[in-house]
């Protein structure tokens, strides 16, 4: 294999999208699956894989999750979901990564929250935690480190992750541990992704893309894909689907060494 694809996608637990009245689009799994299966990456990168239930109650067993273990034939799969938390509120949780090649030393690490107070349904409530999970695989006889995360939206707390960057610095703090070839993806949820893309760049990451829109409810570039010095983007490309209120990103990669 002298290149891979990697496919980066906030799937909103299969929600689509609808111009009319985006809040309460139908769920349709059927619709992602096909979408995900289409761009035949070897290896994606989910968030938003579950829906929150009320009062933290995690789905068990993962429903999204077990669907998409069956119907993603050929992939070797880790899901995680952060700690379960009274204060969840109704949107998606749960990261997971799929493979073409087995994962192994898979692992998490909780992204703590600030205390912000915001205003949701006439309540007061602070933000949960976040998460980042990693895993190992072996790629056309490269060893290739992956890490998926998705970061608290500061910006819909009217406050930024420039203020309150803990999240960032953790997941830095993985990147900088990492010796080899590694990727991360996510939705980092940063609506002035330049500051993101220059901190993440000063650690040796750069991004596949920051021009094209990611996200259809303000015009942000929220989803990356970010690599180390060992890879090398032969292509990319920013896809529009209905599957979601996110765009897909897919990129192309070849070890540089």
């Amino acid at each position: 294999m002298s290149t891979f694809k990697v496919l980066q996608f906030n799937m909103q637990f299969g929600q689509g999208w609808d111009d009319n009245d985006p809040d309460h689009a139908p769920i349709n799994l059927d619709q992602t699956i096909a979408e995900i299966r289409h761009h035949d990456a070897d290896i994606v990168l989910l968030q938003e894989v579950e829906q929150a239930n009320p009062g933290g109650v995690q789905p068990n067993p993962p429903a999204n999750y077990t669907r998409l273990r069956a119907a993603l034939t050929g992939y070797d799969g880790f899901l995680s979901i952060r700690k379960p938390d009274p204060r969840e509120l109704p949107f998606g949780i749960g990261l997971a990564i799929f493979s073409k090649t087995p994962l192994r030393d898979t692992m998490l690490r909780d992204l703590p929250s600030p205390p912000i107070e915001f205003e949701f349904e006439g309540e007061t409530k602070t933000p949960t935690d976040r998460l980042l999970i990693g895993a190992t695989t072996i790629v056309g006889g490269h060893e290739l480190r992956i890490f998926n995360t998705h970061l608290l939206a500061f910006f819909m707390l009217k406050s930024s992750s420039e203020e309150h960057n803990g999240q960032r610095e953790l997941v830095l703090e993985q990147l900088r541990a990492s010796q080899g070839a590694t990727l991360l993806g996510g939705d980092f949820n940063v609506s002035r992704h330049e500051s993101l893309v220059r901190q993440f760049s000063g650690a040796g990451y750069n991004t596949v893309q920051q021009e094209k829109i990611t996200w259809r409810r303000r015009p942000y570039v929220l989803d990356h894909i970010f690599y180390s010095r060992h890879l090398r983007t032969v292509s990319h490309a920013v896809q529009p689907t209905p599957a979601s209120d996110h765009h897909i990103l897919v990129a192309e990669f070849e070890f540089t060494g």
